[in-house]
């Protein structure tokens, strides 16, 4: 999908975003029990820099599990944004983030973050050497040595196994009450607009922008979730 498209996507689904995926919870859960253990051992005062930050779901987990982190919070759709400054506000973190409206391309390129996260983004990008130039530039924004924990939806396509996995995939969300419209809208992006590759083959890509082999940490169903670091000389 184009950048303009994305953004549209999202500014459209943020009033309704966190009650339609709330059935999805026990993955999210799952995953920031994993995510915790991964970064517990940045620094104290870490800076943290979430791509596609989305309504802030993982940086409000992140806020009270580490009291001492700083956010940026970078978002294309100004929608999710304000829902995720409200979350702040609310939770009362406000005041260790930073909210930004954009891309990467347009934030400051120097190596400033400790960490990052970066969940359910990359697969928008279609083309493998442009979701490599896309995990370049968090590279470039984090310290040497510096994590990354990202996540999308993976799988090859061609398996007999894809076969198996994408209607319990499906089967999952409609249990979890995402709504049938929702549900075929899925669908059809996973065919036309998400680039659902091999798992291998997606870490090949985060490794080619400038990260050790990345770790895989996490799979549930078709989402997979890979830890990897900076180059010390990247």
């Amino acid at each position: 999908m184009r950048d303009e498209e994305i953004k549209a996507l999202f500014d459209q689904q943020a009033a309704g975003y966190d009650k339609q995926w709330a059935g999805m919870a026990p993955i999210r859960e799952a995953l920031y029990l994993l995510l915790d253990a991964l970064f517990i051992d940045l620094p104290a005062d870490a800076r943290i820099l979430c791509v596609g930050a989305g309504t802030g779901a993982e940086i409000e987990h992140l806020a009270e599990r580490f009291p001492g982190w700083r956010f940026t919070a970078l978002d294309p759709s100004g929608a999710m944004l304000e829902l995720c400054r409200q979350r702040a506000e609310h939770g009362g973190f406000a005041q260790r983030c930073d909210f930004y409206q954009g891309y990467l391309d347009t934030l400051a390129p120097e190596a400033a973050y400790d960490g990052a996260t970066c969940f359910l983004v990359s697969q928008f990008l279609l083309e493998p050497a442009v979701r490599t130039a896309f995990f370049g530039q968090i590279a470039q924004r984090l310290k040497p040595g510096g994590l990354l924990a990202s996540v999308d939806l993976a799988a090859d396509i061609q398996s007999p196994a894809y076969e198996v996995l994408l209607p319990g995939w499906m089967t999952l969300m409609a249990a979890a009450g995402v709504d049938a419209q929702m549900l075929e809208r899925a669908r059809a992006a996973y065919a036309r607009d998400v680039a659902v590759l091999p798992a291998q083959q997606v870490a090949g890509i985060i490794q080619a922008a400038g990260f050790d082999a990345p770790v895989q940490f996490f799979q549930a169903g078709l989402m997979h979730g890979w830890v990897s670091r900076r180059e010390a000389d990247a």
